[in-house]
């Protein structure tokens, strides 16, 4: 139980100081925000503080911070130090400054920013894999709520139903202003999220006996390596990243960032909110250790015979909480991902809007951009209701693309950090999560067993081809930081 406190303190001890001192690097001021100096009306409207902290935080939890962090429990306590490092140096730093940067540039996305602060040819590549997140986040967030609502109904409502509903909220939320629906459904929701968490904390903490929290002081080891599964290193990263760092954020970040009344807002929106964020991952895997014994062999196995998804949230909700435990399960587990979903498909469509430079205050133009998207994300939904093992596939994939995404961003935050300010060092901040996210994500994509290039290579070549790279790339920007002089760029 000491495990879990202490990182819990640690966050929010680390969220009052690290947070200030990323505002300090980034340099706040009393400019007009994008929702003051340039509002629309339909995605750039001003939004109260509190509302804009609870939209922020359901539009980058989905069911991440749950299902992840219930899978990331298979590799023990030790995740706690990734959700808890990881959240405060790497993802809540990260989505800081996504957030800043794009109010920074009236509402802009990570796509524009990497095409100002890189380059052209670097822009093109993120809006590539910026575009490709977005529309296999939209499909894996209507694939789980349908089959967790068909579970709940004992098959008398068949999946495809609960995906045409699912798919045509999709449409309504992501064509509609942003303070009808979202600004305020999403508040509601997002209080139905941390009180799901707090309740399952509760349910574990009063019935320690039978279900004792794994304290990391005496597991610092791999414990899925050790029962025959994957290492944690890169996969614990990859396995949980909302809650600790995920490339989804920037492109939800810049949605706020067209909210906020001013930069001050931006502190507890956008790195509060990913540290509410690391807190619910926190309570998952927490709980998940517990009510799974995954310190024991066969607790291990029963967990990873399910791994993390609606089965494993049922369980433990059901089982902790009983009737209540239940409903809290359907609302967690079918809104998270829904409010993500739409709001996934919606940045999708402000992305292609800033690409082919089409004015979306006209209802028309939205359509224009909204339903070719629609039409792929129905058909890779569809896909994947014909076979179980197409969203395994599909969840493989997101989970590479969504690191990728992650380390650009941070490396675009240097960038800007080196262009803008007087003491370039002060880019390490950004630069040392850069280049650590950079080794996760390509050791794991020549690594990782499931797809091409991991079923060729041993894991030991990955490791080296990761280094390797990664260690050519801060080459790179080392030449940049030692040469570089002062351009400012606000």
């Amino acid at each position: 139980m000491w495990s879990f406190f202490i990182s819990l303190v640690v966050l929010i001890g680390g969220y009052l100081i690290y947070s200030r001192l990323s505002e300090r690097i980034f340099k706040i001021d009393g400019r007009d925000t994008p929702a003051i100096s340039s509002p629309d009306g339909v995605d750039k409207a001003p939004l109260p503080k509190w509302k804009s902290f609870l939209i922020q935080l359901l539009n980058i939890a989905g069911t991440g911070p749950i299902f992840g962090a219930i899978s990331g429990a298979l590799f023990g306590p030790i995740v706690f130090l990734w959700i808890v490092f990881g959240c405060l140096l790497g993802g809540a730093v990260h989505d800081y400054f996504s957030g800043m940067l794009s109010s920074r540039n009236n509402g802009d996305s990570i796509v524009n920013l990497s095409r100002k602060y890189i380059g052209k040819v670097f822009g093109v590549f993120v809006r590539i894999f910026s575009i490709v997140l977005l529309i296999l986040i939209t499909a894996v967030f209507v694939v789980s709520p349908s089959a967790l609502l068909t579970s709940l109904t004992n098959g008398h409502v068949a999946p495809w139903i609960w995906m045409i509903i699912i798919l045509a909220y999709f449409l309504l939320s992501t064509l509609f202003p942003i303070d009808k629906i979202i600004g305020k459904l999403y508040p509601i929701f997002g209080v139905v999220l941390i009180v799901m968490a707090l309740a399952v904390i509760g349910g574990v903490l009063f019935q320690q006996q039978e279900y004792p929290m794994i304290e990391l002081i005496n597991n610092i080891s791999d414990f899925s390596k050790a029962n025959g599964g994957l290492p944690w290193w890169p996969f614990m990263m990859t396995t949980v990243a909302c809650g600790a760092v995920s490339g989804f954020h920037a492109t939800q970040s810049p949605m706020m960032a067209k909210c906020i009344k001013s930069e001050k807002e931006g502190r507890q929106v956008f790195y509060g909110a990913m540290v509410a964020e690391g807190v619910i991952a926190l309570i998952w895997a927490a709980a998940a250790m517990a009510f799974y014994h995954v310190d024991t062999s066969s607790g291990w196995q029963a967990l990873e015979s399910i791994g993390g998804d609606s089965t494993s949230v049922q369980e433990i909700c059901s089982t902790l909480l009983g009737p209540v435990g239940t409903v809290l399960a359907v609302v967690g587990v079918v809104i998270c991902p829904i409010t993500s979903g739409d709001t996934a498909l919606r940045s999708c469509r402000l992305i292609l809007g800033e690409w082919l430079k089409i004015d979306q205050s006209k209802i028309k133009n939205r359509l224009l951009l909204t339903i070719p998207l629609f039409a792929i994300v129905v058909g890779i939904s569809v896909w994947n209701f014909l076979d179980s093992h197409n969203f395994n596939l599909l969840w493989r994939w997101f989970a590479w693309s969504n690191q990728l995404l992650a380390s650009a961003c941070l490396w675009v935050s240097s960038a800007y950090l080196l262009k803008r300010d007087d003491n370039k060092f002060k880019s390490l901040f950004t630069s040392i999560p850069a280049i650590f996210m950079t080794a996760v994500v390509t050791t794991y994509i020549f690594g990782e067993p499931n797809i091409a290039l991991g079923r060729f290579i041993p894991m030991w070549v990955a490791y080296i081809i990761g280094g390797s790279i990664s260690l050519i790339v801060f080459a790179i920007y080392l030449y940049q930081l030692l040469k570089k002089k002062k351009i400012v760029v606000e």
